[in-house]
């Protein structure tokens, strides 16, 4: 079993930022964050593989937002910057034990509670 227990999330303003942190009870092979609007599908925002470090991205997020983990490979970020009003959303991290990393929600087996991002205009 893996815990995940996310932070970070709360207000911007449009143009600013926000950090989100997800903090993992054990070493998993790949982390992601996922963010859902009310009445929209879950969407893979951005994904990493926690041992290399290789990351990818949803392009509706390329360029504004980094995914990032820490030297106990235990912890993941999500720095969001240049934030519009369409990001706003709860943010899931999610993570996978096994080998399969990318935007899919079906490949990760442990959420997070999730953390509301609002984003005003």
């Amino acid at each position: 079993q893996v815990q995940l227990v996310e932070s970070g999330g709360g207000s911007a303003q449009a143009g600013g930022s926000l950090r989100l942190s997800c903090t993992a009870s054990r070493y998993v092979a790949c982390m992601g964050w996922f963010r859902q609007a009310p009445g929209k599908e879950r969407e893979g925002v951005a994904w990493i593989l926690v041992g290399s470090g290789f990351t990818d991205y949803s392009e509706s997020v390329k360029g504004r937002f980094s995914i990032s983990r820490d030297n106990t490979l235990k912890k993941m970020y999500l720095q969001m910057n240049t934030l519009k009003p369409e990001d706003a959303s709860t943010f899931y991290c999610a993570a996978n034990s096994g080998g399969a990393c990318s935007g899919n929600p079906s490949v990760y087996n442990y959420w997070g509670q999730g953390t509301q991002v609002t984003v005003s205009s």
